[in-house]
């Protein structure tokens, strides 16, 4: 039993108030630039603090912004103890970390577990011919002709092998070991010393940043480390010892995994699960089937979140239930708006379906993540060209738009110096703080109703109560002791009608809400939470 041995309220699993913890997902080269090289910063991070606040996050990931030569955005890093002088300093993190606690933000950083640079010094060194302290750090078979289930690269240096990638090719796989020996000559058991050396350093790592003020971790493929483990029981054995590690040193701190398998995570260690687009069809299922939307066509179909209505529910709901009774009082399932390696939500929604969206994600349970933007309904930009091994994510990256004036008032730079481009005339954040109606002002009331109940956080109940139909409208209560809500949403682009009974009284509605003789007449694209009146005050 995993469940959290200290409670606050960046995640509680225990404790008597639940948590009402909600991510902001910060991609830091596209969010702020304050020395106008155009590219964002750390700096530039901690610069809108106030705006993160005042939309109500309580905390933010920042993707990767380690030293990196950037063939894959930063995931390929050539010094895990080092800011990329882009990004800014150590300084400025530890600095970003202060500002950001004393707003009541926590703070929590990519941790690339799985690979580094091919630059990394300790992969300059592995790649030599001579045995030295780094030759087992990563994963080489013993001749340079021997593939292994073609995840090998040959040819590198003189050494007599190939080395494993872990994703791209200039991603070299550390070595924590084989589950199962399949051929002695180059494979090493999980507990061989060069291992556990390997294993030494990320947690000296996870150290590190943590003493600079980090207040957890965004695994990165986090399933990924061990090889050749058919059953999961080595990767699950790996992750335990660190989560054990943290309960006795750094209980206040998060884990979370980017895995997509709640109940494999969960049970490995994590206090959080992603469930995004592999692995299960259910987010896919959700909001991302049609083309265009998704990242490959590995779970194509219908969207339940389409006005055509073609979805069904129960294309999530037979994986979402399951891996929610699985792994309820033991951690989280996060469903995100989106993050950096996906379409945005925005593609394909207007502002009225990007509503129900959000209305839909803020009063799950679990922990939200909100990639940045998404709260504006920033677009999604097909047309770019790959930047920095993007391929057809680069759309996804593009600068936050904070004002009409240059840039976006992303930077000072010259618009030919942008990380990415910018829609001048596109969405942004000051013309949606000054309208009421706009989808930041809907976002911003959402995360708002959330944490005010402890029926609509984390660790309320839930229970889906119109199956019918393929689930429309979509119906379901959230409750937690005497506090009770019932949200209703509507997909479509047509009216539904459902029978809500009597009792109830309005929490936050995008319509105006009609109930007669207990039938609830939903507009198209429309959204109604509805709160018991005998708890409302």
């Amino acid at each position: 039993d995993h469940a959290c041995s200290k409670k606050f309220e960046f995640y509680c699993l225990t404790s008597r108030e639940p948590s009402s913890a909600v991510f902001y997902n910060i991609y830091p080269q596209s969010f702020y630039d304050t020395n106008a090289d155009g590219i964002g910063d750390l700096n530039g991070v901690r610069a809108k603090l106030p705006y993160i606040r005042d939309m109500g996050f309580t905390a933010v990931w920042l993707n990767p912004f380690y030293e990196s030569p950037f063939r894959d955005a930063g995931y390929d890093i050539t010094d895990f103890y080092k800011v990329a002088p882009r990004y800014g300093t150590n300084e400025d993190f530890a600095a970003l970390c202060t500002a950001a606690h004393e707003y009541g933000i926590k703070v929590v950083v990519d941790l690339v577990a799985g690979h580094t640079a091919l630059e990394y010094e300790w992969f300059q060194k592995s790649a030599l011919p001579e045995k030295n302290e780094y030759t087992n750090r990563y994963v080489w078979t013993d001749d340079w002709l021997k593939n292994y289930e073609g995840s090998c690269i040959g040819g590198y240096s003189q050494r007599d092998g190939m080395y494993m990638k872990n994703f791209f090719y200039c991603q070299p796989a550390l070595n924590y070991g084989f589950a199962q020996i399949d051929d002695p000559g180059w494979q090493l058991p999980m507990d061989h010393p060069d291992c556990r050396a390997t294993k030494q350093e990320l947690i000296n790592i996870m150290e590190f940043w943590l003493s600079l003020g980090a207040d957890g971790f965004r695994v990165d493929m986090a399933s990924s480390l061990i090889k050749n483990d058919p059953d999961g029981s080595g990767i699950r054995a790996f992750w335990q010892e660190i989560r054990q590690l943290f309960d006795e040193k750094h209980p206040e701190c998060v884990l979370i995994s980017e895995w997509s398998y709640p109940t494999k995570a969960i049970a490995a260690g994590f206090h959080i699960d992603f469930l995004i687009h592999f692995n299960l069809p259910a987010y896919t299922k959700l909001f991302r089937a049609e083309p265009g939307r998704n990242v490959s066509d590995q779970f194509g179909g219908h969207s339940f979140f389409q006005k055509d209505g073609n979805g069904s529910l129960d294309d999530f709901l037979s994986d979402y239930l399951r891996e929610y009774d699985a792994t309820k009082g033991k951690g989280y399932i996060s469903i995100p708006t989106g993050n950096h390696d996906m379409p945005r939500i925005s593609v394909q929604r207007t502002k009225r379906e990007l509503e129900v969206v959000y209305a839909f994600l803020m009063t799950m349970p679990g922990v939200p993540f909100v990639y940045y933007g998404d709260e504006i309904g920033l677009p999604y930009r097909a047309d770019l060209p790959s930047k920095e091994g993007g391929f057809n994510r680069t759309g996804a990256r593009t600068p936050m738009q904070w004002t009409e004036g240059k840039n976006a008032g992303f930077s000072e730079a010259d618009a030919g110096k942008l990380y990415l481009p910018v829609d001048e005339h596109g969405v942004n954040v000051a013309e949606q703080l000054a309208d009421e109606n706009s989808l930041l002002h809907t976002m911003q009331k959402l995360i708002a109703l959330r944490k005010s109940s402890p029926a609509l956080c984390a660790d309320g109940e839930i229970e889906f109560v119109n199956r019918r139909h393929n689930g429309y409208p979509l119906v379901y209560r959230r409750w937690l002791g005497s506090d009770e809500y019932l949200v209703c949403i509507n997909p479509l682009d047509v009216p539904e009608v459902y029978a809500v009974g009597d009792g109830w009284k309005t929490a936050l509605a995008n319509q105006t809400v009609r109930i007669e003789n207990g039938q609830l007449t939903l507009e198209p694209f429309g959204y109604v939470i509805l709160k018991m009146a005998r708890n409302s005050v």
